[in-house]
């Protein structure tokens, strides 16, 4: 039987973390605080239909209703005002947070085309996990003959990790397929 990835968590990886980096408890331990999937809309401003379409992807893909997002600033050479709608954002925490990690490392990551692995330069200075994703049509649950636009999304995984080193054991431990830069 597969192991879920928190179970992995709970399991290897906050023992292999606590002697690898010296921590004396498990809540010292680093773990994943939430997933945020963004997608931008900019370009479909104008077609509520298309917007309508990204909505029903991003809910078939994390299972929650996405947020909408304004512009903060204006942008002249981007054509946005502020105050425009400009993308669409769900927050994963809790069990979804973990379903979804499941999916994008089990099932998404491996449908790339041409997949070398992700580069340890995708985990910042903080240890969070930033991927883009060309196509969403890598999720499972994306039906290619009913989708009208292929559309990016920018994934980020936030973890409670100090630094870069913490961050890449933390994602090297739950399977994640990174790769040397």
């Amino acid at each position: 039987m597969q192991h879920s990835i928190k179970e992995k968590y709970n399991k290897e990886a906050i023992s292999e973390m606590k002697k690898q980096f010296g921590f004396e408890n498990d809540m010292q331990v680093p773990k994943i605080d939430k997933v945020v999937v963004n997608a931008g809309i900019g370009k479909f401003t104008k077609d509520s239909a298309l917007i309508e379409d990204v909505r029903k992807s991003i809910v078939a893909i994390t299972g929650q209703k996405p947020v909408m997002m304004k512009a903060r600033k204006s942008i002249a050479g981007f054509k946005i005002r502020e105050g425009q709608e400009v993308g669409l954002k769900a927050t994963l925490r809790g069990r979804r947070k973990w379903d979804f990690i499941e999916k994008l490392v089990g099932a998404a990551i491996p449908r790339v085309r041409d997949f070398q692995g992700i580069k340890e330069s995708a985990v910042d200075a903080d240890g969070n996990l930033n991927l883009g994703i060309k196509e969403h049509m890598i999720f499972p649950e994306i039906i290619p003959d009913q989708v009208k636009n292929v559309m990016g999304l920018q994934i980020n995984i936030t973890t409670t990790a100090k630094n870069k080193d913490e961050g890449l054991a933390l994602f090297r431990t739950l399977g994640f397929p990174l790769k040397k830069d």
